[in-house]
């Protein structure tokens, strides 16, 4: 689901423009709140210009790359567009004095040139290396509804036979076809351990995201089922895919989508839901709100103020559909929350910072999601179900989604359902102390292999 925190997760940079050596360390502090993130660029040369990496050390993330920069002197502006991230800068000498934004909040950030080269290796053991003991190939299948190319990776135990396949779908937030995040690949993990056990896996990046076409940022839940449907229906022409035997697996936001992509598409015999949600996108927000702020120390009064506030706001969102209408009710009930907001960044107007807010209650994605209930469309699924939730997800709430999972697939009826909470475990499946989202960089481990074992042994029942 959508954090409330910022990721410092910039994807690569690739610079263009005057031709100036700025390559070197340079370093600065984000302040979020009451968090301080430090931030470490690694700027190199090359002959077309220049590329750099990120470490977030505050967040375990080391070696990140990001999509573009570029520099007409003075300015230097860092894009990472993909998550909404962007960093304009004036060159001065050894200091870059600038503003880093995010989700329309802006936060200055200056970067000074540094002695720390500190490129800690990133510690993910379950991650596979080439070469890779099955056969994979790059693919690219169309969603013909909106005639978006999406690009992706098949991986099969074999490259000659007939197997049967899943396709992996993301959680929220544009992501690569590894589920691509602080230094982890979830999705990359997942499909090495289905395919040495025999099952083929599909993943793609989202559109808008990698080489995948179309635009991400306008894009809702139900977008992108069409593109999860556009995936079923290329692996059917597939000769080595088992057509009896295409199922989907989908993580966070990815758990919503496989129901609906179940229910309205021909050919799909099983879906698995990780961490997916089960109530409306309303309650699943405001749980997680409050299940993040009491893990990370907050008082009771504050959480419960923060409730009523973000309450309101849902309300507002639910009751106007008129777009117009919905931005005019937005403005002014956040106008007048704001006015004594102890988290309004010092540097940012009161109006700069009201239409951050309102722009991201209002966007298609999260007025979508917030109006959701994927109770109707769960009793809809006939095919076997397996939902998994870990123990320690503080964002999507294990015991009150699996609950009603359950019971709006008993409801319609459908019997051939699997639900299981796992100890320990966090919104990635990592064993986690926590379970807050500031700890996913910081453990090596990427998915844990009791979640995996479930996830195998599932599957290999429903493709015998």
């Amino acid at each position: 689901m959508r954090k409330n925190i910022i990721l410092v997760l910039l994807s690569c940079i690739t610079f263009s423009g005057i031709a100036q050596n700025i390559a070197g360390h340079w370093t600065g502090t984000l302040k979020v709140q009451s968090a301080q993130l430090k931030l470490i660029f690694h700027i190199h040369k090359t002959e077309s210009g220049y590329t750099a990496t990120l470490d977030s050390p505050d967040q375990g993330a080391f070696g990140l790359p990001a999509s573009k920069v570029t520099f007409t002197e003075p300015t230097v502006l860092i894009e990472a567009a993909n998550l909404g991230i962007s960093y304009i800068g004036e060159l001065k000498g050894d200091l870059i004095t600038g503003t880093f934004q995010q989700g329309g909040q802006k936060f200055n950030v200056d970067l000074s040139r540094s002695e720390d080269t500190v490129q800690e290796k990133i510690k993910r053991p379950q991650e596979p290396s080439t070469p890779y003991p099955y056969y994979t190939e790059e693919v690219t299948f169309k969603n013909i509804k909106e005639d978006i190319n999406l690009s992706g990776t098949l991986s099969l135990p074999k490259k000659e036979g007939v197997f049967p396949v899943v396709v992996l779908i993301s959680g929220s937030g544009p992501q690569n076809r590894d589920e691509e995040m602080l230094g982890h690949k979830p999705f990359l993990v997942l499909s090495d351990d289905l395919v040495k056990n025999g099952i083929g896996v599909l993943r793609y990046d989202d559109r808008g995201v990698g080489k995948s076409g179309g635009i991400f940022k306008t894009a809702t839940s139900a977008d992108f089922a069409v593109d999860a449907a556009s995936a079923v229906e290329y692996l059917k022409t597939r000769k080595e895919i088992n057509k009896a035997k295409i199922g989907l697996i989908g993580h966070s936001e990815g758990g919503l989508i496989a129901p609906l992509v179940a229910t309205e598409t021909k050919g799909v015999s099983f879906i698995v839901l990780l961490a997916g949600p089960g109530l409306q996108g309303d309650q699943v927000l405001l749980t997680q709100q409050e299940l993040i702020a009491r893990a990370d120390g907050k008082s009771d009064a504050e959480i419960q103020k923060n409730r009523i506030l973000n309450e309101k706001a849902f309300e507002i969102v639910k009751k106007y559909t008129n777009p117009e209408a919905l931005k005019t009710q937005l403005t002014a009930y956040i106008t007048e929350t704001s006015k004594n907001d102890p988290d309004k960044p010092e540097n940012v107007s009161l109006q700069d910072y009201v239409n951050a807010q309102v722009s991201k209650v209002s966007s298609p994605w999260m007025v979508s999601f917030l109006r959701y209930n994927p109770g109707p469309v769960l009793e809809k699924v006939k095919c076997p179900v397996l939902a998994l939730n870990g123990e320690k997800d503080l964002q999507v709430a294990p015991k009150e989604n699996l609950e009603a999972i359950k019971k709006s697939l008993a409801k319609g009826g459908n019997k051939k359902v699997t639900i299981k909470e796992l100890p320990h475990l966090n919104h990635l499946f990592q064993e986690s102390t926590t379970g807050l989202p500031t700890e996913y960089g910081k453990i090596e481990q990427t998915i844990s292999p009791v979640a995996l074992q479930e996830i195998t042994k599932w599957l290999t029942l429903q493709v015998k």
